[in-house]
């Protein structure tokens, strides 16, 4: 069981492949665990020639939950600023001066958090359906917004429930799946389950300022991508982000919404390993 240790947080986290290849740094999105990040996706990451690194953000699956910390927007327990010292603090642990950082939703945040704060730990930047703070820029249907702060499940079966409620919402149309959706959350519950720590998350997201001002400054080489099908955060959220940093490259995936399908897993690697490959040391 590897650890990372960013002050009082202990950060939970896994290696897959050689160190001797570049690393890729896989940064989760609100309420998602490490393991959502599959080990066969992991596996053609690895075959794609990247040394991969998944972790629990704090709040979430095996790192540190914060307990009785303030729960609202303006008294929030940290901000994403905070979330990736946390990744710093991995890297620094699995002994990793420079890596390629990927980041899904509220992970492309932290990703972009990271690229202007921490620029010299990073190769490339890579923020998937993501925005940059801006509200106007971060629009969710009314329907996904309602899902996503509805009451908090209770129990197993009203986690699974809310899962597979949202991915029907938000989820890929083309490649719907209930099965694979149960799956998945009944793996995610048997985990960890914690919906305060969620929430902690969600108010530190909602605490954040927005980067727009620095997102200008970025020299990290940084890939963008966002589906076409995306209720919760619309691709104007991920337009926006390339329009800002300079030199960005914006791949649009038609079809894909919130989430992602193994049906797209093989472009998914391609972009990624295509774009960030140029700038392995």
């Amino acid at each position: 069981m590897a650890i990372a240790i960013n002050g009082d947080c202990t950060l939970y986290y896994e290696a897959f492949g050689s160190s001797h290849d570049p690393t890729l740094l896989l940064v989760n999105g609100l309420g998602s665990q490490c393991i959502n990040f599959h080990e066969e996706w992991c596996a053609m990451f690895v075959d794609a020639g990247f040394h991969v690194i998944r972790f629990d953000n704090r709040d979430v699956g095996l790192s540190s939950h914060l307990g009785e910390a303030e729960l609202d927007e303006h008294h929030a327990a940290y901000r994403l600023a905070d979330m990736a010292g946390d990744a710093v603090a991995v890297l620094d642990a699995a002994g990793v001066a420079r890596a390629h950082v990927m980041g899904l939703s509220m992970g492309g945040m932290i990703a972009q958090q990271l690229a202007i704060a921490h620029r010299e730990r990073l190769l490339t930047m890579v923020s998937v359906m993501s925005h940059t703070g801006e509200r106007e820029h971060s629009r969710s249907t009314p329907e996904a917004l309602a899902q996503l702060t509805g009451p908090p499940a209770l129990d197993r079966e009203s986690s699974i429930a809310r899962h597979v409620a949202g991915q029907r919402i938000w989820g890929s149309p083309e490649f719907a799946d209930e099965a694979r959706w149960r799956a998945d959350a009944e793996r995610a519950f048997d985990r960890n389950f914690d919906p305060a720590g969620v929430a902690r998350q969600y108010f530190a997201l909602m605490a954040s300022p927005s980067r727009a001002d620095d997102l200008g400054q970025i020299t990290t080489p940084t890939l963008v991508m966002h589906g076409t099908a995306d209720t919760l955060i619309d691709i104007a959220g991920g337009r926006r982000t390339a329009e800002l940093i300079p030199g960005a490259e914006f791949v649009a995936i038609e079809g894909m919404g919130h989430d992602y399908p193994p049906e797209l897993w093989h472009r998914w690697v391609d972009e990624v390993a295509r774009f960030c490959h140029r700038f392995d040391e």
